[in-house]
């Protein structure tokens, strides 16, 4: 079963997205809110459909574009 904790990290990410939903979605996304607002615990059909909109619309950062950034050091310490 998964925690009110782990419902609103779901529906924080999506609010970024939300103007990207369809109709369809937007519907749901709002019921989602309204039953979070209430303090209502998700069942597992309605947590795997928030899920499933997660999945498909956050977009996790890549990271390795700052390597660059950022120099190990083992780089430049044989010079000193």
């Amino acid at each position: 079963m998964f925690s009110h904790r782990d419902q609103k990290k779901y529906l924080d990410a999506l609010k970024k997205h939300e103007r990207k939903f369809t109709r369809q979605e937007c519907d749901e996304y709002k019921i989602f809110i309204k039953r979070d607002k209430d303090e209502e615990e998700f069942d597992s059909v309605t947590m795997k459909r928030l899920k499933e909109l997660h999945d498909k619309y956050y977009e996790p950062v890549d990271i390795s574009k700052y390597d660059k950034f950022f120099k190990s050091n083992l780089e430049g310490t044989s010079d000193k």
